[in-house]
């Protein structure tokens, strides 16, 4: 078990203010920001995972529990007609975000917007956002890191054309969010909604053989 290097930051400040509590107030003061201490250890973990070797399917981009999955009708990175599992990520998660494949990173753009609460319909499209989109041999697939009511930063290790092994560490959410995968729909989803999931290592998609090669042509 890891902690992120982001955390470092709440957690010294919540273990520094649990010690003046106890000498400055008394030690049941000190409690409630003992609390937070471990609680910020806990938000901040990076837990390490079994990522599963088979070139052919996708694992879950974050740990939480499928909102929805939905038809899109045309994706602009993609290039066809796709499926999105869209991830609810509660505080309780781990909130270190996966890449769902191996590949290249082709497209990343950043959105500012509003801090709707993670579970509502729309906040893919209003709330503060980091979308990327990654590339192989097989396929292609956009990861969308959107903020919620409580998070206030999104943050990204990785820039354009980075590598990326499948499963691999990739950014961070704070304090409640969701995470949108979009794929295309020739590739057969295996969750469904309600679903719980774990990042880097539930399989979410297997590619068909007609979704094996990629077409690198633009319309």
């Amino acid at each position: 078990m890891k902690i992120v290097k982001e955390g470092y930051k709440f957690i010294g400040g919540a273990a520094l203010l649990t010690v003046l509590t106890y000498f400055c107030v008394s030690h049941y003061a000190a409690i409630i920001p003992g609390v937070l201490t471990g609680f910020f250890a806990f938000f901040f973990r990076s837990p390490s995972r079994q990522i599963p070797e088979d070139d052919l399917v996708l694992v879950s981009p974050a740990d939480g529990t499928v909102m929805q999955v939905t038809q899109v009708p045309y994706d602009d990175f993609v290039k066809k007609p796709c499926t999105k599992v869209t991830i609810f990520l509660s505080v309780f998660n781990v909130h270190v975000n996966r890449s769902p494949i191996q590949g290249a990173i082709k497209l990343q753009q950043y959105t500012c917007g509003r801090f709707l609460p993670a579970y509502e319909k729309s906040v893919g499209f209003e709330n503060e956002r980091h979308m990327i989109g990654i590339e192989n041999k097989h396929t292609r697939v956009t990861v969308t890191q959107i903020a919620g009511i409580l998070a206030r930063r999104i943050v990204s290790w990785v820039t354009l054309n980075d590598k990326l092994s499948k499963g691999e560490l990739y950014g961070l959410i704070k304090f409640g969010s969701c995470t949108e995968v979009v794929f295309p729909d020739t590739i057969e989803v295996l969750v469904k909604k309600g679903d719980k999931v774990v990042g880097g290592e539930t399989i979410i998609g297997r590619i068909t053989e007609e979704n094996k090669q990629v077409s690198h042509k633009r319309n």
